[in-house]
Parts: structure tokens; sequence; C-alpha cells
């Protein structure tokens, strides 16, 4: 019997997060390492050059890169599909991966999430809230608007869940961390597609072990997910003090 695949990168990041619920979604064994970037280990930055999370380690192959990642499992474990068969629509939900994976990893990762949670809980500084002003002014609403013309009135997109949806959640999840919550009045399909994205079983059994990460201090978080039930893996990449990642993100 195979050893299960290896994740490492905490529960809280978006992109761990689609990775975890692709394996959810495919019924595939697996065991985190739920460490937060800025504390990987030097063991870490050699699985991860850009210092980055989510790490896929299966048996001698190591990838990087969420959409790589979820790519690979879906053409090594393709039941159930999580991308359309047709050409034209594979093309289109990739395109709104990496629409989530780019635009709104600036705008709701950095700009929001960053600025509220993790410059606080990692390097004890406050918000910037002129950027704070201008993410809740301008570029939410522009990526909020241009999502609403994307998505169908109900149902799913491609007519069933797809790595479109489940990209486009995962960051509408840490909004959600920073105390954003969708205009349903304003944005009535992307609230009423992330809601059902959201209420998925996959997502459902992470939500748990999420709520533990955003309530328990970093340096006690495997040991409190380990007694919860979480997959926790044998080794960490971890280590004691953070550091800035190559990318000069803090």
């Amino acid at each position: 019997m195979s050893a299960p695949l290896l994740i490492v990168g905490s529960y809280v990041s978006p992109y761990v997060r689609k990775v975890l619920v692709c394996l959810e979604s495919k019924g595939l064994a697996y065991e985190i390492d739920p460490i937060v970037p800025f504390f990987g280990d030097d063991d870490f930055a050699r699985l991860s050059p850009l210092r980055q999370v989510p790490v896929l380690v299966d048996g001698d192959l190591v990838l990087n890169d969420s959409t790589v990642i979820c790519q690979y499992l879906e053409e090594r474990y393709p039941t159930p599909a999580l991308y359309p068969t047709d050409l034209g629509q594979r093309a289109q939900a990739r395109w709104l991966e990496e629409f989530a994976d780019t635009r709104m990893g600036q705008v709701i990762i950095w700009q929001l999430f960053n600025q509220l949670v993790i410059r606080r809980a990692v390097w004890g500084k406050e918000p910037d809230q002129a950027l704070l002003a201008r993410t809740y002014e301008q570029d939410l609403p522009a990526i909020f608007d241009y999502l609403e013309g994307q998505l169908p009135e109900s149902g799913w997109l491609f007519g069933a869940p797809s790595m479109a949806e489940i990209s486009l959640a995962c960051f509408i999840r840490n909004a959600q961390f920073a105390r954003y919550q969708l205009d349903a009045a304003r944005w009535p399909r992307l609230a009423g597609s992330m809601a059902r994205t959201l209420e998925l079983p996959a997502f459902a059994r992470l939500a748990a072990f999420e709520l533990i990460c955003t309530h328990t201090p970093i340096a006690q978080q495997r040991e409190a997910l380990r007694q919860a039930g979480a997959p926790i893996s044998s080794r960490s990449f971890g280590r004691a003090e953070p550091v800035p990642g190559v990318m000069g993100r803090d």
C-alpha cells in the first residue's frame, strides 16, 4: 500500500485549501504538515524555493503551486472530475482559477487578510489603513462586479462543482476570516455561488481545522489540530521563528 500524499502548508492558506478540497473531493488519503510558510525551516526552503505553500510530496515527486498540484491530481485521479471535459469550458475554468489565484490573491490575501490577520499575528504590525480603504472601496468591488457577470443565477457554472467555483470560494473563505461578508443584494449570483460551494462536504470537513488555526497561536496549532483529529504528519518542516518570504512579503 502506497504512503499517503503529504501536503505542506497551513489550513488557512487559500492555496492549500484548494488542494485539500481537491483531495477531499477525490477521497484521497493524505497527511498535512500545517506550517505557516514564514515559519518554514531550511528543508522547507529546499522543497519550496519561493518559500510558498502548498507543497505536495508524492514519494520522490515534489510539486509546488496549487494549480500545478490540482492538475496533477486531476490527471492521476480523474474521478470525480473537477475540471470540465469540454475544451472551451475547461479553459474557462482554468481562467477563473487563475483570476482567483492572482487578482483575488493580491487583494484578498495581501491587501485584506495580510493586513488584518498575518501582520498582527506574525510580525506584530498594525494594518495600513489607507490600503484597507482602497481595498474596501475600489479593489474588492471591482473583483466582485467582474465575477457577478461570469456566474449563473443558480446552479453550477458547468453543471457540477468545478475547480472554478472551488478556487473562487477558497479566497472568499479568507475574506470571511478577515470579517468581510459579500453583499448578497449587490452581488446575488456571486453570493449564491459561493454559499453553495462552501457548503460542499469537502469544505465542511476542513472548516473545523481552519477555525482551530484562526483561534490558536501559531506555536500551538500543530498539537491542537492533532488532538482535533487532523491527519498531521509525523515530520514537520517548521521552525520557531518566522523569516520573510523571498518575494519580499511580510
